[in-house]
């Protein structure tokens, strides 16, 4: 392949109108945190859900329909706009090649970043940890004791894209997109029990500034996931919005 794609080399990178993930094992937790900490991260319009609530989650997806598979975690905030339920993602470590990285952040807005991360079983606990430049700032505990049919419904990630100025000046070249996405989960088999949930502190990776107050429910699924593609639902303020962009990257001068 060249620089310049051919007809026949793009027409088979859009053939696929979704991301699928069969046979993914996520394992999650469910907690309660601070209302003043989910109004202070979430970027306006969104606002908080009627509960201070987040998710966090470390899955494996054995494979993808855009080639091989992968480890990934994430820590999500619940949310909403203009009266829909839904979610804002804070952080996306990816332990992967490169391309699973950049499709995830420049086209979904995902604020992936490269990682190292472990999920394995043994009987009935299920752990897993993420860690970067050498501090595992996160590890999850499940101890399952009972099974369920299926999850609540899930609503939409709500994300941004930008690009910041060329110039060099605070802000960006062109305006702030809100976005939303959604992800249909399938469900295999659904095991349920009582989460650990370890934070620890990390300049690149502040998850410790989430506040757990309360751990809610802990949980490790086995799904067929249908990432759908995303739509752009309209612009914000990007002077409000630049506090929030660094989730994207490692903030210059961190160490």
């Amino acid at each position: 392949m060249g620089f310049v794609k051919t007809t026949a080399e793009l027409a088979a990178y859009y053939e696929s109108p979704v991301r699928r993930f069969p046979g993914a094992k996520v394992l999650g937790a469910t907690f309660e945190t601070r209302p003043d900490i989910v109004a202070r991260l979430l970027p306006a319009p969104l606002v908080p859900a009627e509960s201070p609530t987040g998710l966090v989650f470390i899955a494996e997806y054995p494979q993808t329909n855009l080639g091989p598979g992968y480890r990934e975690a994430a820590l999500f905030l619940h949310c909403q706009h203009n009266g829909e339920a839904g979610s804002y993602c804070l952080s996306m470590p990816i332990d992967s090649e490169e391309l699973r990285c950049t499709n995830g952040r420049e086209i979904f807005g995902f604020p992936k970043k490269l990682s190292s991360i472990t999920l394995e079983r043994q009987h009935n606990i299920v752990r897993g940890t993420v860690e970067r430049h050498g501090v595992r700032f996160f590890e999850l505990q499940v101890e399952l004791f009972s099974t369920l049919p299926g999850l609540p419904p899930t609503g939409p990630s709500f994300l941004f894209k930008a690009s910041p100025r060329i110039d060099l000046k605070p802000g960006f070249d062109g305006p702030v997109l809100l976005c939303r996405q959604q992800t249909d989960i399938a469900i295999k088999s659904l095991e349920v029990g009582m989460p650990a949930l370890t934070f620890r502190p990390s300049p690149r990776d502040p998850w410790i500034e989430i506040e757990v107050v309360t751990p809610l429910a802990g949980f490790y699924l086995v799904s067929d996931n249908t990432m759908r593609a995303g739509e752009v639902i309209g612009t914000v303020d990007a002077d409000a919005f630049l506090p929030h962009y660094f989730t994207m990257i490692d903030f210059p001068h961190t160490s």
